[in-house]
């Protein structure tokens, strides 16, 4: 079509193939598979210029009209980066969600008022993009898949209580003294109940037998700021806590065994969604801005 409207405008092949770093049978030849197809001929071919049948007239209106809405799609599409509208639907773990989205989530939404977000909460990575899902935040080892995995952090894992279970209760010096205490983790099978510790180039792992178990760490902390006990919980959850003194990290010689890495993870790299990379944009710039890590 293209080849057809070039011939057109210099009213030879010629012409429009110099116009167009082509060559003169190259274009001979598209507009001759155009009129094969159309089973019609389109130009009356003379020696030295071109002139448009009847049907040639015809198609070419249509042809321009083509042409303005391709062009028009695609000054569209150009704006798409600065306009981002429709739904971004993300899957994340609960307490990253409460506590690294939601705080700059209303402003992130201020600037773009034609887009709306939708975010589903769980504590494993499942992967649901074929039923629409855009992004996922999760930490740990992710599962081999052709997604596309973004290290956006490390989730490194405190252990705590609050100032007044500890004055109670007396601070644990070592990992086997947390055995004489009130302890509480997850509900479900994790490695997040796996209470491990080096140091001095020694691990151990404290067999934790928790008064009560909860599936969300919001409850786990709340029970924690309330004095209930001591818990495990990510950095990037408890982050203010511990900075506000609200809750204090005990047994700081022991590093924690369990440290994991949290991935952002996206269908594929080509063609990316500009909802999707702005999302991106705007939580990396939170992280750098508000690190959690102590």
């Amino acid at each position: 079509m293209l080849a057809f409207l070039w011939a057109t405008e210099h009213k030879s092949f010629s012409a429009a193939a110099r116009a167009n770093d082509l060559t003169p049978s190259a274009i001979s030849k598209l507009v001759t598979r155009l009129e094969n197809r159309l089973s019609v001929r389109l130009f009356q071919r003379g020696t030295r210029t071109l002139t448009l049948t009847e049907e040639g007239a015809v198609y070419l209106r249509s042809a321009r009209a083509v042409m303005e809405a391709m062009a028009e799609a695609d000054s569209l599409a150009e704006a798409f980066p600065a306009r981002l509208s429709g739904t971004l639907r993300i899957h994340t773990m609960a307490a990253f969600a409460q506590h690294q989205i939601i705080p700059w989530l209303p402003g992130f939404l201020a600037d773009h008022p034609e887009l709306s977000v939708v975010i589903e909460v769980g504590a494993q990575y499942v992967d649901q993009f074929d039923q629409g899902m855009d992004i996922a935040i999760h930490s740990g080892v992710l599962p081999d898949s052709s997604r596309v995995a973004r290290r956006i952090g490390d989730a490194n894992w405190i252990t705590c209580a609050a100032p007044s279970y500890l004055a109670k209760r007396g601070c644990p010096q070592k990992p086997a003294d947390l055995l004489q205490h009130d302890c509480f983790h997850f509900t479900f099978n994790s490695p997040w109940n796996i209470w491990g510790y080096e140091h001095l180039g020694e691990t151990t792992t404290v067999p934790v037998q928790p008064r009560s178990t909860f599936n969300q760490g919001d409850l786990l902390r709340s029970l924690a700021l309330n004095g209930g006990g001591i818990v495990r919980l990510a950095d990037f959850h408890i982050g203010d806590d511990l900075k506000a003194g609200r809750l204090l990290p005990i047994l700081e010689d022991y590093r924690s065994t369990n440290a994991q890495p949290i991935y952002l993870v996206y269908p594929n790299r080509k063609n990316l969604s500009p909802r999707i990379k702005a999302f991106i944009g705007a939580i990396e710039q939170h992280i750098a801005e508000h690190p959690w890590s102590l």
